[in-house]
């Protein structure tokens, strides 16, 4: 019993040894910070012979197979881009219609089918193509259409006061809020899913809103949100206020093809065909790119 309480000390005291040998080799070659020489030290100082025996053995195996240099001749490091063609999914773009189309033509099944797709994605751009299944012979899907709109625009009501208020009463977010909402209520309010009234009435807030952006930080403003403010404003025929919008878009943005749409819209659908041909003629003698939309838009109204 003496000779095996010895041999036990004997192990106890190397295995001390070695962990301790351990972590002043590490001290010396300033890797004990590491927090890896730290734990295999406490390791084998807890599990005599095991502990050390594991941390040797792993090594001397990650030596003998992988510490082998990576042959690298046959990898190739090019900075061409490589242009993939995908095919087309000729039967799956065969099956696809437009909503307005499925309505029509669908029956009762691909019909309910057709909505539960589209209410899945993202409805806030859909809700003019939702609002037409109302006129569904199928009642249910026309109650379904119903309840996923009236959620929607309730959903915009709420948002749309909330963030009013922020802005109108000095948030220190102010331009950072009228900005995000001046996108967020004209990609609903283009849609005209709103009756006349209401439609009138959140073009009107969109223009204060679109009023404090100017004020506050006009340099924010997009081109974008100069031709949106200014045909919503001129669907409701307030010309007026279209006008200022379209002026102020021409003082800074008078190289944007949307500044010279807008004031076209503005004098042809008000009856200023003096102007509008002198925005035309402008138009002609500027450096602005006209897209094939544009010059479609000028042969109609001449």
């Amino acid at each position: 019993m003496i000779s095996q309480e010895i041999l036990f000390l004997v192990l106890l005291i190397i295995n001390t040894l070695v962990a301790i040998v351990y972590l002043v080799v590490n001290l010396i070659r300033k890797k004990a910070a590491k927090r890896s020489c730290w734990f295999r030290a406490i390791v084998m100082f807890l599990c005599p012979v095991v502990g050390p025996c594991f941390f040797f053995f792993s090594y001397l195996f990650f030596k003998m197979f992988f510490s082998k240099p990576v042959d690298l001749a046959d990898v190739v490091f090019s900075k061409e881009r490589v242009r993939t063609f995908v095919h087309a999914e000729e039967d799956r773009e065969r099956n696809m219609v437009s909503l307005e189309e499925a309505i029509e033509i669908t029956d009762t099944d691909d019909l309910r089918s057709l909505m539960m797709n589209v209410v899945r994605g993202d409805i806030q751009q859909s809700l003019a193509s939702i609002s037409l299944a109302l006129n569904s012979e199928d009642t249910e899907t026309a109650h379904y259409a119903a309840s996923v709109l009236q959620d929607a625009l309730n959903d915009f009501r709420m948002n749309v006061q909330k963030q009013q208020k922020l802005i109108f009463k000095g948030d220190e977010n102010q331009a950072n809020i009228a900005d995000a909402l001046i996108d967020y209520m004209n990609q609903v309010l283009e849609q005209r899913v709103f009756t006349d009234l209401e439609q009138k009435t959140y073009v009107n807030v969109m223009d204060e809103v679109c009023e404090v952006l100017y004020n506050v930080e006009r340099e924010r403003m997009t081109s974008a949100q100069y031709e949106a403010v200014s045909l919503r404003l001129l669907e409701i025929e307030e010309f007026d206020k279209c006008q200022k919008w379209c002026e102020r878009a021409e003082y800074q943005y008078p190289n944007s093809l949307a500044t010279y749409t807008c004031q076209l819209k503005l004098f042809f659908n008000s009856g200023q065909k003096t102007r509008f041909f002198e925005v035309i003629e402008a138009l002609k003698h500027s450096a602005v790119v006209v897209d094939n939309e544009t010059l479609e838009l000028i042969r109609v109204f001449r």
